[in-house]
């Protein structure tokens, strides 16, 4: 009878099954990598209206609709998928590691009698994991700036990167491999735009050097380009934003109701 009672939807303690760890956090970056395949026409949108000058007569894009327009026009269907794969691997990193990190600690910091940690502590796991995140995102993040900005050089100047494996591996050799993790210079002032590298994490600078960089790139996007660049790209930002979030956890849903149905209902 014990046996017969342990064999359903509930475990040996008759407590319900669930899904172990290690599959939640594959089905977060799988469900964040779908999403992607939808929304990375947008980023790419994003990424060249921030490298766009602000003054008329260096402005390329008025519009997020001029700016896709004109890239399908002059790169074709394709173009508008550049970086897709560097697009993938941001998420299965980025996402997975976050969510990892945020389950271990928020579960290692709930009290034995299951009370949940307080809004600060959720806070504070929540940073951890975002940072944490953040840093073993960053290589695919930069692989992904530099190959949807390739389709808008001369070119003479493009780098041709054929995938994010081939971009990394090029940074790496040519660059040094610290460079994954370095938003450097004109680059990050052009491409990342004054917000993205205010939060972006580098690799072992003192703190300090951290807020003075961002400070200097703030002040030289607003000089150069006006105030009002700072949200340049902002619209196709904020329209990749809605249905990336949406599309994930509508994937991350199916996965699980998937395998509850295949593994967990037996």
């Amino acid at each position: 009878m014990a046996a017969a009672a342990s064999s359903g939807a509930g475990g040996i303690d008759g407590k319900p099954r669930t899904s172990p760890k290690s599959v939640k956090f594959l089905f977060g970056g799988l469900a964040g990598m779908g999403a992607t395949v939808f929304v990375q026409p947008l980023d790419l949108v994003k990424n060249r209206m921030q490298l766009s000058g602000e003054g008329a007569k260096t402005r390329e894009y008025k519009t997020s609709f001029h700016a896709l327009a004109s890239i399908l026009r002059a790169e074709g269907l394709r173009g508008i998928y550049t970086g897709l794969s560097a697009g993938l691997l941001r998420q299965a990193t980025y996402t997975t590691t976050r969510l990892g990190i945020y389950t271990v600690l928020f579960e290692r910091l709930t009290g034995a009698d299951g009370t949940p940690p307080g809004f600060l502590l959720k806070a504070v796991i929540g940073m951890t994991a975002g940072a944490t995140g953040a840093f073993v995102g960053t290589p695919a993040e930069v692989a992904l700036i530099r190959m949807t900005a390739d389709g808008r050089l001369p070119p003479d100047q493009r780098r041709g990167y054929k995938n994010v494996f081939n971009a990394l591996f090029r940074i790496v050799r040519e660059e040094g491999v610290a460079t994954l993790w370095r938003v450097s210079g004109l680059e990050g002032l052009e491409v990342a735009g004054a917000w993205d590298l205010i939060l972006d994490i580098s690799d072992s600078s003192p703190l300090f050097l951290h807020i003075k960089a961002a400070s200097d790139v703030l002040m030289k996007v607003i000089r150069y380009e006006g105030f009002f660049s700072l949200w340049k790209g902002f619209t196709p930002y904020y329209a990749r934003l809605g249905p990336h979030t949406v599309l994930t956890f509508i994937f991350l849903e199916q996965m699980n109701k998937a395998y509850k149905r295949l593994f967990l209902s037996g």
